[in-house]
């Protein structure tokens, strides 16, 4: 574990693993409420922790505006969350683990499991480019595969696309998504956005030459949901 003495604190990669999310998720301008938000924290305990990121060079951030992470910030986000989501896709692969039950998990063991340690797991599992949840593993060089899409949630009527990713930060919403046989890989499509009930009429078909089905889901589901248009 070599690698371990040279990497930021835990509370430090926390902080920049959540504002390479909350970028890469692209909610907007990543700001010390929205951190406060996601971490479940003060602003002043957000506020207190960016100068200290700052004087580390790993995020830049000026009084009242929007945070961002340098160069250095984004590299060691992105190996945290190589960590985090190879140790994911572990846990489901190997040990038996449902996609409700890792993110926790995983968020105790990427802080303390060496990068030697994750670079076999991924070996095992033949270098796997997304995780249980469809979020993209980077490389040990820190390259991501792209893929074009968007929420479910922003879809016009009659738009139609295949599920590429979940947001895994409530377990509550993935145990919902599971009970109503939605997840990752199934082809949907909008038959009709019922606004003022706040959700949408969706055909849901499981994989291919399986029949369809209707699905009313709320917008809090949809907004968790990505899909792609051109996935297969």
């Amino acid at each position: 574990m070599g690698d371990t003495p040279t990497r930021p604190s835990t509370s430090a990669e926390d902080y920049v693993k959540v504002i390479y999310d909350l970028q890469e998720r692209g909610t907007g301008p990543v700001t010390i409420s929205g951190m406060a938000e996601r971490l479940s924290v003060s602003n002043s305990s957000v506020s207190g922790m960016l100068r200290k990121l700052s004087d580390m060079g790993l995020v830049e951030h000026q009084r009242y505006g929007a945070v961002s992470l340098t160069e250095s910030g984004t590299r060691a986000a992105l190996a945290v969350l190589r960590r985090h989501r190879l140790l994911e896709t572990y846990l489901v692969a190997e040990l038996g683990y449902s996609w409700d039950e890792v993110h926790d998990e995983a968020e105790i063991l990427e802080h303390v499991v060496s990068d030697k340690f994750v670079d076999r797991i991924a070996a095992h599992l033949g270098d796997p480019v997304v995780d249980p949840h469809g979020d993209p593993i980077p490389t040990r060089e820190g390259g991501i595969v792209e893929r074009e899409s968007f929420l479910l949630a922003e879809a016009e009527q009659g738009t139609r696309g295949v599920i590429v990713r979940v947001n895994d930060t409530d377990p509550d919403l993935l145990r919902y998504l599971a009970d109503i046989d939605i997840g990752i890989g199934m082809t949907v499509e909008v038959l009709k956005r019922q606004t003022f009930a706040g959700s949408l009429q969706i055909a849901v078909r499981p994989d291919e030459g399986a029949p369809e089905r209707s699905q009313d889901l709320g917008l809090v589901a949809a907004e968790a949901l990505w899909i792609s248009p051109d996935a297969k």
